[in-house]
């Protein structure tokens, strides 16, 4: 499995939900089956059916937290020069055709939320961020055509 890079808040909020999957919510699935049990005959038995996919699929996601905790790799930038767009960093840009100015932290995947200029950094545009300083102008092929932007700042997370 690849990396999983988070910052440490990311690593804490997973870990935190991934103990929540395993002590509550197992112990919650694991008593529903029991009721649905008690219900009768399994076979013909909506609810116990019900109940074992759920368990099923909160045991997978339990599975894959438990694999991105294990690969994790925590975004630390004490070690990383300041003077380049890096993982963990805040990217303030101009863009060169609209003339407005643009946010953007990159993030790991599982901590992405475009809409609050969190991108992931295998989403395009940071990957051509990646290891560009400010006055920089990069060019980004996205989707809907080229984004040209020039790196103004780059400040800590």
């Amino acid at each position: 499995m690849d990396k999983t890079y988070l910052s440490h808040e990311g690593y804490d909020k997973l870990f935190k939900e991934l103990e929540q999957l395993k002590k509550v919510k197992r112990r919650q699935l694991s008593k529903e089956i029991e009721y649905a049990r008690s219900l009768g005959d399994l076979r013909e038995n909506a609810e116990y059916t019900a109940a074992k996919e759920a368990q099923a699929l909160n045991e997978k996601v339990i599975h894959e937290l438990e694999e991105k905790l294990t690969h994790a790799e925590i975004i630390d930038d004490k070690d990383i020069a300041k003077d380049k767009v890096y993982v963990g960093a805040r990217a303030t840009l101009y863009d060169v055709e609209s003339g407005a100015e643009v946010l953007y932290t990159l993030v790991g995947q599982d901590e992405a939320n475009p809409a609050e200029g969190l991108i992931s950094i295998t989403s395009p545009i940071a990957k051509a961020l990646l290891g560009h300083g400010v006055g920089e102008t990069v060019e980004i092929k996205v989707p809907r055509g080229v984004i040209k932007y020039t790196i103004t700042a780059i400040t800590r997370e």
